[in-house]
């Protein structure tokens, strides 16, 4: 054994063995003695994102390794709706996704790689290109250990003419020198002639160019990378600095270009020309990569490996009739993504058993970093968390800025929605704006009652205030419903698959005995055999909470507002609105060229492999050729898990369906990240 097999070999080499090859360790007779790149970056803060590549690229793939995670992600997507779609999206995604996954899957399987680390990137974008984020595949080894910055976040910003350029947003030094205080002289000292120590100065710049070319190239080029969303602006979107509201209060989204999930660059040449002057500099400024705040510490390879790349004990599923300590583990049904890539706010799990989710995964944590102070909105009137409501000073428009479809508890979050929004009517609001800007999803039954309790009892909110839905009939989940029909494998009524979840579209409930994919709908997707499930109805009422008899607002006095990035159970609620009550939409600073879409990855609900996992050991098939092992690494796969059909054209799933905003509305210095600006000069010029 060679002290460079490192990573990849666990199913072959122990965490001791691999203790006794760290630096420092006496090497074993015949082994030479060879420096570990991980021990440079190991219990340290901040380091060059070379370091971090250093280390990463020392790991050796491993082909037993590669296998697994190749094997399970192929055999999960066999839950997965899209699939088939993806190979060639209709218009008007036509031309922004069209990945055969299961090819690449095969290509990356007879792709050599240099480590490790190559083939996850392939991976990793590989899947991106579905533009999906319920499927995603991540890496607690790579993704995000480090998230590297550079603290210059840019802004697309439109000048009194209508002239767009992007900039260095106005806050960029306020929100660095904050978040960064044990980094920023490190900044400071980097710049080159007069421009040392003088990184305030760069907050506001018009940017020329990025690494010698127009700045949209690079804007353009990671929109090509960064996967989640199908249409093109929204990508663009995400190279930009955002705000998002978060339990804990206002969060400063760094976006893509100034923060990234994996450390791919060392510096970035800007051409800028600084805020009241003529000049134009050129000037490189180094990223730098920091330590995950939700990372576990390391010192070593070894360590690394030990406490970061390893499955734990949320990667897989589990038999959900297997007791623990005499208590069935149902709440290893329906789980989130797990250790840094879960929600900030963790839903429990006797909550999530009862309630469907649809959430966005991302390989980045959610942000933690503050929106400056004279940005946040003042003075909410009601609210909680997530949710929080305002008056506009004209006295006639109130706010509801939802950060998130997910809270702890789900009946004090549908409380507090409705009495925020009654508060609202008593202080005298009569047209209402929706602020979800970066609203990654949540549970679908809050989609539903929010949309119930803004429009009122009528054809389009009683009894379906969502999306009918459809799941995937492969061979391995017909097995599944079968087990559960015919063998009685679920007692507890704990997994997904359990048609007494279920109703038809008509409303009634599946019979317990409903073996309902059987006779599947069998359909021809991109010259490729496919088959669904039978049309499902709603899930959500009635609701828990008995919702007013009338709208609480006249929905053409209704307004949603976001930077497109507004996904999963966010666009459920965002469809149903615009399309069905007439409800305008307005994205915040796209491309005035570009056409933008007011919400993405529509899905219908999402899941991932463990919970999939799950159903397949409760199921007692867990040895079928069909079935995924379990993750060898510390991995999530996602996937959408069901499909919502479209309102305009409700045979075909909405998530292929146009959802062009009505306004496209431009930011400036004065209004960019700043909510209460913006919400504002929209209530004057929208509403």
């Amino acid at each position: 054994m060679k002290s460079t097999l490192l990573p990849f070999v666990l199913c072959a080499v122990s965490l001791a063995s691999l203790n006794n090859l760290a630096l420092g360790s006496p090497a074993p007779d015949g082994l030479v003695k060879r420096v570990d790149p991980c021990a440079a970056i190991g219990n340290q803060e901040w380091v060059a994102p070379s370091a971090v590549r250093a280390c990463f690229e020392s790991f050796p793939v491993n082909q037993t390794i590669k296998s697994n995670i190749l094997e399970v992600v192929t055999k999960t997507l066999a839950f997965h709706t899209s699939v088939s779609y993806q190979v060639l999206a209709p218009e008007p995604f036509t031309a922004e996704v069209h990945e055969d996954i299961l090819g690449d899957l095969a290509r990356i399987g007879a792709t050599q790689y240099k480590s490790a680390f190559d083939m996850h990137v392939d991976l990793s974008r590989s899947v991106k290109r579905l533009m999906d984020g319920h499927c995603v595949y991540t890496n607690a080894c790579f993704d995000s250990l480090f998230l590297t910055f550079v603290p210059l976040p840019v802004v697309l910003l439109t000048d009194s003419q209508g002239n767009q350029a992007v900039h260095i947003a106005p806050e960029a030094f306020q929100v660095a020198s904050a978040e960064f205080a044990d980094e920023i002289q490190f900044w400071q000292d980097s710049l080159p002639g007069n421009l040392k120590g003088q990184l305030a100065s760069l907050s506001g710049a018009k940017v020329l160019a990025i690494n010698g070319q127009d700045p949209f190239a690079s804007v353009d080029a990671n929109a090509l990378i960064t996967g989640s969303f199908e249409g093109f602006g929204t990508r663009q979107n995400s190279f930009f600095s955002s705000y998002q509201r978060v339990d804990a209060g206002w969060n400063y989204v760094m976006g893509n270009f100034a923060q990234m999930s994996l450390p791919l660059a060392d510096s970035v040449t800007l051409t800028v020309q600084r805020v009241n002057t003529s000049a134009v500099q050129t000037f490189s400024i180094p990223y730098r990569s920091r330590f995950g705040s939700t990372s576990v510490p390391f010192s070593d390879t070894a360590s690394l490996i030990a406490n970061n790349c390893v499955a734990t004990a949320t990667t897989n599923g589990a038999d959900a009739n297997a007791a623990s300590n005499g208590v069935a583990p149902v709440a290893a049904v329906r789980r989130l993504p797990g250790g840094r890539f879960a929600p900030k706010t963790q839903i429990p799990p006797q909550v999530l058993q009862k309630h469907a989710v649809s959430i966005l995964v991302d390989d980045k944590p959610q942000s933690d970093i503050v929106l400056p102070p004279p940005l946040q909105p003042a003075a909410p009137i009601a609210g909680t968390g997530v949710t929080q409501f305002y008056l506009l000073q004209d006295g006639k428009t109130g706010v509801l800025a939802l950060g998130s479809f997910e809270e702890a508890d789900f009946d004090t979050f549908q409380n507090t929605l409705l009495t925020g929004l009654q508060t609202l009517v008593s202080k005298g609001a009569t047209q209402l704006i929706a602020d979800v800007t970066n609203n990654g999803g949540g549970f679908i039954c809050i989609a539903h009652w929010l949309h119930r309790i803004i429009a009122g009892p009528k054809n389009t909110t009683v009894p379906q205030a969502g999306l009918d839905t459809k799941a995937r009939a492969g061979p391995l989940a017909q097995l599944i419903v079968k087990a559960i029909v015919e063998d009685d494998v679920d007692p507890n009524e704990a997994l997904l698959y359990n048609p007494l979840n279920w109703r038809f579209s008509n409303n009634t409930p599946f019979p317990a005995d409903f073996d309902w994919l059987q006779n599947p709908v069998r359909t021809v997707i991109n010259g490729r055999q496919d088959a669904f499930s039978l049309r499902i109805g709603q899930e959500c009422q009635p609701f828990s909470q008995t919702p007013p008899d009338e709208p609480l607002f006249d929905t053409k006095k209704v307004v949603i507002v976001s930077n497109g990035r507004c996904a999963s159970s966010c666009s459920l609620f965002s469809v149903t609105l615009n399309k069905e009550e007439g409800v305008k939409t307005v994205v915040v600073g796209g491309k005035n060229d570009v056409g933008q879409q007011y919400c993405g990855t529509v899905g219908g609900e999402s899941s991932d492999f463990s919970t999939m996992d799950t159903e397949v050991k409760t199921a007692g098939l867990k040895n079928n050729s069909l079935a995924p092992p379990d993750f060898m690494t510390n991995s999530v796969q996602g996937i959408t898990w069901r499909l919502g059909f479209g309102i305009e054209d409700p045979t075909q799933p909405e998530e292929w369906q146009n959802r062009p905003a009505t306004v496209n509305f431009p930011l400036t210095a004065e209004t960019v990240n700043n909510p209460m600006a913006i919400w504002t000069a929209i209530a004057a010029s929208v509403l």
